[in-house]
């Protein structure tokens, strides 16, 4: 594909735009995307050939980054990279900021601002993998937003492998929800952040094991919201149209076409493997 290739009509850009996770989690925000810009073009890249991202060292997870950048880059000359992953964003969205000749956009800093919107009391909590809640991000982000709120952190492992066996309200994650959210409970938190795009997907389950009084916060639809100020703002927007949704796994093309699409909709039909060696 020719790179840079924009329409000249109305000044729109044509391009699509990119985004990726791990796997299946990076869905709830292209759902949120699809649903606010019907008209854009989307490529998502589920890198489910090496999920989860979560338990590995950071160093690595920007590696994987970098490389599927360039591969939506150089392949489908994206106009603009969502990265959709939490612990992506927090080893790689800076160096993918300063190295790309695109927009970067990540999650981090959006579901920041939400979840501080969303606090009545001043009280936060925030649950992620292993990787995000240990890099600090959010607690960087959260401090950089100018308000004075009391923070909590919690790392989640093993909700994210639950979500890729599409088994999101068994009663063995359950159970596991009520441990590992133990220290968010404990804080009498009364917004929560779910700090990792897979975890939209056990809202139901934490919401028990939460209780009412919690409000839920999730990232997906304030990055939308954020991804269409920076459109506008990058005069990148394609205008009016119905986009067209392409899908790229590094795993099992068949696997991730069944569960993704039970978790995305009927825009998720066709899949395409990819191969990074």
């Amino acid at each position: 594909m020719r790179r840079g290739v924009t329409s000249s009509l109305h000044g729109v850009d044509a391009r699509p735009i990119g985004m990726f996770d791990s796997g299946f989690g990076g869905l709830t925000v292209a759902r949120a995307v699809i649903d606010l810009l019907p008209a854009e073009d989307l490529v998502y890249v589920g890198d489910t050939g090496r999920y989860p991202y979560g338990p590995r060292p950071l160093d690595e997870v920007r590696g994987f980054a970098l490389e599927i950048a360039r591969h939506l880059l150089d392949r489908h000359d994206v106009k603009l990279l969502v990265v959709a992953c939490n612990t992506a964003s927090a080893a790689a969205l800076e160096e993918l900021r300063e190295t790309l000749p695109v927009p970067v956009l990540g999650v981090i800093e959006p579901g920041a601002r939400a979840v501080v919107a969303a606090t009545r009391r001043g009280r936060v909590g925030v649950i992620g993998t292993l990787g995000t809640i240990g890099s600090g991000a959010y607690q960087r982000a959260i401090g950089a937003a100018g308000v004075e709120v009391d923070l909590t952190c919690a790392a989640c492992p093993g909700f994210v492998e639950f979500v890729e066996r599409g088994e999101t309200d068994s009663e063995q994650v359950h159970v596991l929800a009520e441990r590992l959210l133990a220290p968010v409970i404990d804080a009498d938190v009364d917004a929560l952040l779910l700090g990792c795009t897979h975890y939209p997907f056990l809202a139901r389950t934490i919401g028990d094991v939460m209780g009412p009084d919690v409000v839920l916060v999730d990232s997906a639809d304030a990055t939308a919201f954020a991804l269409r100020t920076l459109l506008g703002e990058a005069g990148l927007a394609r205008g009016d149209g119905e986009g067209v949704h392409r899908f790229e796994s590094s795993g099992d093309v068949d696997a991730f076409r069944t569960l993704g699409r039970r978790l995305l909709g009927p825009e998720l039909d066709h899949v395409l493997g990819i191969d990074w060696d």
